[in-house]
């Protein structure tokens, strides 16, 4: 039977192995694609239009705003950033999810939208803070400086932990990664998720009726 898409929200502090995580979903089903972002920056080299970003005037910017086009968006260094609602609108009649790696601002205005009814948020746990500071620390990416403001910036995104419909601990990557696909699976399941159940429920009423 035919099914809408999830609008798969995925959170977690920098170093919890979201990003990871999101790669391998994505390996495993690879219909699921992530949100392309609006922002008002120039394009960089190498950048392509409507697939890195959709580039767009901070005039137009607002204009979708205002007009309620954005599902979330915000204003980082002069620039702004923000989910169109058009593409997510279409993947999402056409059976196909949408994911987006994002923090938990942008999380609860998605979670407030017009599509909160298709919106699947999990919230990606360390198993410690020491841990979390020995991935940032391992992956070799930032100096000491930036190791520390990413870890100082981590309990504040920890505590809108309860903001989230599921919260996994990813102690292990193949255990959170098995969990994931269930969860998923699941939600593809739900009944808002399901546009011909109505219709199917009818033809077994009228069925069930020319039997009586």
């Amino acid at each position: 039977m035919a099914r809408r898409g999830l609008l798969i929200i995925l959170s977690s502090p920098s170093g919890a192995g979201k990003s990871t995580l999101a790669r391998r979903l994505m390996t495993w089903d690879p219909s699921i694609r992530f949100s392309v972002s609006a922002t008002t920056r120039p394009p960089r080299e190498g950048e392509v239009e409507a697939e890195d970003y959709y580039f767009v005037g901070q005039d137009a910017f607002k204009a979708f705003v205002k007009e309620d086009e954005m599902l979330e968006h915000a204003q980082v260094f002069g620039n702004y950033y923000g989910s169109p609602k058009g593409p997510v609108e279409a993947a999402i009649k056409d059976g196909r999810d949408v994911l987006f790696d994002i923090d938990w601002q942008g999380a609860q205005q998605i979670s407030k939208s017009s599509l909160q009814q298709h919106v699947l948020s999990i919230f990606i746990l360390p198993p410690s803070i020491p841990e979390l500071r020995r991935r940032l620390e391992s992956r070799g990416q930032d100096d000491a400086d930036t190791i520390a403001g990413r870890m100082e910036k981590s309990w504040d995104e920890i505590s809108h932990w309860d903001g989230y419909d599921y919260v996994l601990v990813n102690g292990d990557l193949d255990e959170t990664e098995a969990r994931l696909k269930t969860i998923i699976g699941a939600e593809r399941l739900r009944l808002s998720q399901q546009p011909d159940i109505v219709s199917h429920v009818r033809a077994l009423q009228s069925q069930f009726e020319e039997r009586s």
